[in-house]
């Protein structure tokens, strides 16, 4: 499985550029309604992410996703059960889409990352698929 960075084009995952307005002293990103295809619902984040621990490890049955590394980077491995594609994210102007239906991973965490979470809902644990046996048999019927 091959590693995609922030220039390659992705099988499974789509890299979604965030309108970024430059300025001396400092960028300014914007997240509004047009950045991402769904309507914004739920907004969280990942910090102080262990060396070592991973995050995720789930796929979600109708919720999307969209994911942005506001500072360090991770790696995300995307599963639609028939291919994988791991994708390191590291820039806080390019965010990675993950649509319904796929199981993603989050790990390899440098020190002071922090992952932000775009959803497409609010949190219900009946969208989630939280056992790997059960996403695969979802994907054979």
């Amino acid at each position: 499985m091959k590693t995609r960075y922030m220039a390659d084009t992705l099988q499974i995952g789509e890299f979604i550029d965030i309108p970024k307005i430059a300025d001396p002293r400092g960028n300014l990103a914007v997240v509004e309604k047009e950045t991402v295809p769904f309507e914004i619902k739920r907004v969280y984040y990942l910090y102080d992410v262990p060396s070592g621990a991973y995050r995720g490890g789930h796929a979600h049955i109708a919720q999307k996703e969209f994911l942005i590394a506001l500072s360090g980077s991770f790696d995300v491995l995307l599963d639609n059960g028939e291919q994988k594609e791991k994708v390191t994210l590291n820039r806080p102007n390019k965010g990675l889409l993950i649509k319904e239906g796929i199981w993603r991973e989050l790990d390899n965490f440098s020190s002071g990352a922090i992952c932000l979470v775009v959803s497409s809902d609010v949190y219900a644990e009946e969208d989630y698929i939280r056992e790997y046996a059960v996403f695969q048999a979802s994907k054979s019927r």
